[in-house]
């Protein structure tokens, strides 16, 4: 039996080659078919070079298990899970890398209703299948179909039934799609705006789908791919700057000065928006920063619900509480009326309807809370024993602690600051995150301290 080290925590990706090829790909596929008994499952693919012929693979393994397969061609992730629960099909796969290395590829999988499939929720079941190599033969008669659909058109009218058209004013936006998939649906977006009189204005930067990725992999979290993002911003005076990631499941905001806004500031703004039009709601959030989401949450009256990091537990949460919104600090947004998935072109809509309607910059709306709620941002630190290391600090800290909550890692409250640290699931890494009440110099001195008895 063949161990398949491309299975992870959330999702399937490996390098090109010894991890993941098409040989592999039609197992899991197979694997699929065989776990789930689908009848129909809808496929899509990024602009990797790779993603096509994986695909290809993926449906050939579906059909030998008598799968019927839709395929809806060059796609983001988010284009997937609105196909599968659009459609009312059994499931969907995206072959993806995201924000890989070009050397890497991928494949986020759902099941009917565009539910996650992770490794406690079926994963590990089909990685099993998918080893064991072992399916029954299928005659030519049980194999399943394939057709290519597109929803591109239902996808794009329920994209704006999010915001109200109207209520638009001249607004200037950069969107930078990073030769990823996003180019393609910006393109149809600008289409419609225009067609509908709204008066947007795209700058387009790096918007033709290219999976050689001429300007570098998109991944707009490392602080050197949103220089051109920035820049032209400034450059064309635009309002306000978008990036996307390779599937573009996130977008990162640029104010109306170029700076960066961290996801962490956009899920307290996003939530507030939303407590606006649905005063009362419920809105969940992840432990590794949260004083700001819990402050603007409240303030509006709505309730602050924190989950597990990672999109399944947030999904699965948001669920269970019927939220309206969840919000991860690294930008991922979810949305209960889009299945209760993650979506990186809705986020950018309600924001620059925020604009609109209010006559407020982007720093306006997040200054004041970068100014309140000073944050480090998650740092990674590898180290050979992170557990011991994470005890470390526990113990350091335990006697001063208000608070200590191990909804995800260990969290450690204080009087004026906090931080949350907990191990990678796929590598030897802590990652940790420390924030502090309008006081950045503490953050900053507590952010080294902490540092310190980490690699002590």
């Amino acid at each position: 039996m063949k161990k398949l080290t491309c299975f992870k925590a959330y999702d399937i990706r490996g390098r090109l080659g010894d991890e993941l090829n098409e040989d592999i790909a039609v197992l899991i596929g197979r694997a699929y078919g065989e776990y789930l008994k689908p009848k129909t499952v809808v496929l899509g693919g990024d602009v990797r070079l790779t993603s096509e012929s994986l695909k290809q693979a993926l449906a050939r393994g579906l059909q030998d298990a008598g799968v019927n397969v839709l395929d809806i061609g060059l796609s983001g992730t988010e284009e997937i899970y609105f196909a599968t629960w659009h459609l009312g099909v059994d499931g969907g796969i995206e072959v993806t890398a995201s924000h890989n290395p070009i050397d890497y590829n991928g494949m986020k999988l759902v099941r009917a209703g565009a539910r996650p499939l992770s490794g406690d929720t079926g994963l590990r079941d089909i990685q099993r299948l998918a080893e064991e190599n072992n399916f029954p033969q299928v005659s030519v008669n049980e194999r399943g179909s394939y057709h290519k659909v597109s929803v591109l058109d239902a996808y794009l009218d329920h994209l704006f039934t999010y915001v109200d058209f109207t209520a638009f004013k001249p607004l200037k936006l950069v969107i930078n799609s990073g030769n990823g998939a996003a180019g393609p649906i910006i393109d149809a977006i600008e289409a419609r705006f225009t067609k509908l009189n709204v008066p947007v204005t795209f700058v387009k930067v790096h918007n033709n789908p290219d999976g050689h990725f001429p300007n570098g992999i998109p991944n707009p979290l490392l602080k050197e791919c949103r220089k051109d993002t920035r820049d032209s911003v400034i450059e064309q005076s635009a309002d306000m700057g978008i990036a996307f990631d390779g599937d573009f499941d996130r977008c990162f905001l640029f104010d109306e000065k170029g700076q960066f806004i961290e996801g962490y500031y956009i899920v307290g703004l996003l939530a507030t928006a939303f407590l606006e039009k649905n005063p009362g709601e419920k809105i969940i959030h992840d432990p590794r920063l949260i004083w700001n989401t819990v402050d603007l949450v409240s303030k509006a009256g709505g309730k602050p619900i924190m989950s597990k990091t990672g999109h399944a537990f947030i999904k699965e949460r948001m669920r269970e509480e019927g939220a309206i919104y969840g919000g991860e600090m690294s930008a991922h947004h979810y949305f209960r009326d889009f299945a209760y998935c993650d979506s990186g072109m809705i986020p950018w809509l309600l924001v620059s309807e925020l604009l609109c309607v209010t006559g407020k910059t982007l720093s306006e709306f997040t200054q004041d809370c970068m100014v309140s709620w000073p944050a480090s941002g998650e740092i990674n630190c590898k180290l050979e024993m992170p557990e011991e290391a994470i005890e470390r600090v526990k113990q350091y800290y335990a006697a001063q602690a208000s608070d200590i909550d191990y909804t995800d890692g260990v969290s450690m409250s204080f009087c004026n600051w906090r931080f949350n640290l907990r191990c990678s699931n796929t590598e030897p890494v802590v990652r940790l995150n420390v924030e502090s009440r309008g006081d950045a110099e503490l953050m900053h001195t507590k952010t080294q301290e902490v540092m310190k008895l980490l690699n002590a």
